[in-house]
């Protein structure tokens, strides 16, 4: 008979450096991942990447100040966070690229002649 020992992986302890992510979980291991996974954390000031805490009792790490949360899960398969896209108007005295307008939907500009009396306006 087969049996395994479910054992939950926690992290006891986080350290962030300027280019990895490293954290030393419960059983032992020490995981160790690049800075650029999280691009909240790659932005973020050394202050704002020292202060965190440990979430859902070692389940993962909170960093109030730049909003991220990453999960021991998340640091063991390292996938990066992707970006969002910015949907919102852009910031004021940024360049915006204006595209040219599409000519189908632009209204059809109709030409009159000026009639008076039969005769052109033209000698």
């Amino acid at each position: 008979m087969n049996t395994a020992i479910s054992t939950e992986l926690t992290i006891q302890h986080v350290r962030v450096t300027e280019n990895e992510i490293i954290a030393r979980l419960a059983d032992g291991r020490v995981i160790s991942v690049p800075l650029a996974c999280s691009w909240r954390l790659s932005e973020a000031t050394p202050g704002q990447r020292a202060h965190f805490r440990l979430i859902g009792s070692g389940q993962g790490v909170h960093w109030p100040d730049v909003d991220e949360d990453i999960s021991v899960e998340g640091l063991l398969h390292g996938v990066p966070a992707r970006r969002p896209r910015s949907t919102s108007a852009p910031k004021r005295g940024a360049l915006r690229r204006r595209e040219p307008p599409n000519r189908r939907t632009q209204p059809t500009r109709v030409k009159r002649r000026v009639q008076s009396g039969g005769h052109s306006a033209r000698g």
